[in-house]
């Protein structure tokens, strides 16, 4: 079987490739090809017996997709995309890459499923940015597609696309809505909500991280690690049992800052906790005020999807993961 990341080169999608190196996908045949393209050159992993290859490509470039798609991978898990805070200043390069990039990904596959009846998987990234507004508390499955800023809107258009272009049996979709994801390893990025993983990483190394939003901010997290094993599942899910509704609300944690902050205490300490530094921004707080504080995911969770039961497991997975079991 052959792979295609897309958006290799970032976070999720090298750990997921880690993941597919370290442990096989169950229930399926072996994946014997990886390709792994981003923007940027994605780095080659050891350890694989199969083929590697990598491609820097631009999604939003002429014939960039055909080029990319000329072996005619059987799965594809998009994850390339430019984050929640780029897209809401940038709204040119948001919808170019978002939105413009995703399409010429579908429409590429349409004419190859037309021409020779090629039907891969696509397993597509999305955001419960598409939910904004005065949402429900906690937001069941049946809930509608309200987002309130450009990231949203881009990640809404691309799943009602996957929908469709499933329907059409161009190709099988999946689309997974991502909570946010915590700890992120790294340095920040340019997405509105990288504080929640600030206050908990830089803490735990001896850094100081700010945090631009009340205590009682409540958001909608998972891991890292959960956050592949929802690609994983993806993967080898019976796709018919999604019916006429491929896009799904991933499993996740509803937290407050505040609650963040006392697991950390849990985990690591008072000493951890005195590096995060109060600085009220008001345009961070009025973005993530618009987002979803809480979900009631029974789909997802009945076909599968599992998540952290509390944020100090969420907590100890990254300093497992990262910072070899030590902390500062």
């Amino acid at each position: 079987m052959h792979i295609l990341i897309i958006g290799a080169a970032g976070m999720i999608g090298r750990k997921f490739t880690e993941s597919l190196i370290k442990t096989p996908l169950e229930g399926t045949t072996p994946v014997t090809r990886l390709t792994l393209a981003d923007v940027i050159a994605p780095t080659t992993p050891t350890g694989f017996s199969g083929e590697i290859r990598t491609a820097t490509v631009d999604l939003t470039e002429p014939s960039a997709a055909e080029r990319l798609l000329a072996e005619r991978p059987d799965i594809i898990v998009h994850l390339a995309a430019i984050v929640s805070g780029e897209a809401e200043a940038d709204f040119e390069k948001g919808y170019r890459v978002n939105f413009d990039g995703t399409r010429a990904l579908f429409e590429t596959i349409r004419h190859a499923n037309q021409k020779e009846g090629w039907q891969p998987r696509v397993i597509y990234a999305s955001s419960n940015a598409v939910f904004g507004g005065n949402f429900p508390e906690v937001i069941p499955d049946d809930y509608i597609l309200t987002p309130q800023t450009s990231y949203g809107t881009q990640k809404a258009i691309g799943e009602l696309l996957l929908a469709d272009y499933s329907r059409r049996g161009f190709f099988n979709g999946i689309g997974l809505r991502f909570p946010t994801i915590c700890v992120r390893p790294g340095k920040p990025n340019r997405a509105a909500s990288g504080f929640f993983s600030g206050i908990i990483r830089e803490p735990l190394v001896g850094l100081d991280a700010v945090l631009p939003v009340p205590d009682s901010t409540r958001h909608w997290m998972t891991s890292p690690r959960s956050a592949v094993q929802f690609i994983r599942h993806a993967a080898t899910l019976d796709l018919a049992k999604l019916g006429d509704r491929p896009n799904l609300s991933m499993p996740a944690l509803s937290v407050t800052v505040g609650e963040q902050i006392e697991a950390l205490r849990n985990v690591a300490g008072d000493k951890a906790v005195a590096h995060i530094h109060r600085e009220p921004d008001e345009a961070v707080a009025r973005i993530v005020e618009g987002w979803a504080r809480a979900f009631d995911p029974q789909r997802a969770l009945a076909l599968g999807f599992t998540t952290e039961t509390k944020f100090e497991d969420i907590i100890r997975a990254h300093i497992e993961d990262e910072l070899g079991g030590h902390i500062a």
